[in-house]
């Protein structure tokens, strides 16, 4: 099992990085759109957090910024009808502390608010983890808005489907790294005016 991943970055794209390890590896790695926006710029060291997921097809590694991410990626897939993709998608969408507070406190409305969570999905997400999250740390307060948070919500008020506008926000961090929420929101625009 790969549990942790360090060396320099050497590509940043809509959904995925690799990551060059000092002896010269590239490892593909999967990551949710909050992770994609705190990574540095290609040729800056970085350390992700991964989960290997191994399939009859192939092996697939994804990487989060924090170990307790991780954490409720691999909680999230223990549940049936949830895959890597979806647990992607759901912590692209909310934050680790949102998901986990989400499960106790059995909110269906903000796990059907993710792209690709059907009610259920969310119904049975609630069932077979909410009395399972003690180990995991749930949000004290109101979660945190990130500027790709901000960008895509402004991007669905304006007409944009949730999934549109997620990927035009990966496309948008994943060529330029970080920006503020106005210059995402620009770059965004952009890419979907380029479809």
């Amino acid at each position: 099992m790969i549990a942790l991943l360090s060396g320099t970055l050497a590509l940043k794209e809509a959904d995925r990085v690799v990551v060059r390890t000092p002896s010269g590896v590239g490892y593909e790695v999967f990551v949710p759109t909050r992770a994609l926006e705190g990574l540095p710029s290609p040729g800056h060291p970085v350390e992700l957090h991964t989960h290997l997921v191994v399939r009859e097809d192939g092996q697939t590694l994804y990487g989060f910024a924090t170990p307790e991410e991780r954490r409720v990626f691999q909680r999230l897939m223990q549940v049936s009808g949830v895959g890597p993709r979806l647990a992607l998608a759901m912590l692209s969408a909310l934050s680790a502390e949102r998901i986990v507070r989400c499960l106790r406190e059995k909110d269906i409305a903000a796990l059907v608010a993710v792209p690709g969570v059907g009610k259920k999905t969310a119904e049975r997400l609630v069932l077979e983890l909410a009395d399972k999250t003690e180990d995991l740390v749930a949000e004290a307060g109101a979660p945190p808005t990130t500027a790709s948070d901000a960008a895509t919500k402004a991007l669905v008020r304006l007409g944009y489907s949730a999934p549109q506008a997620d990927d035009a926000v990966r496309r948008a961090l994943a060529a330029d790294g970080r920006r503020d929420t106005a210059d995402l929101i620009k770059a965004a625009l952009a890419y979907l005016a380029g479809r």
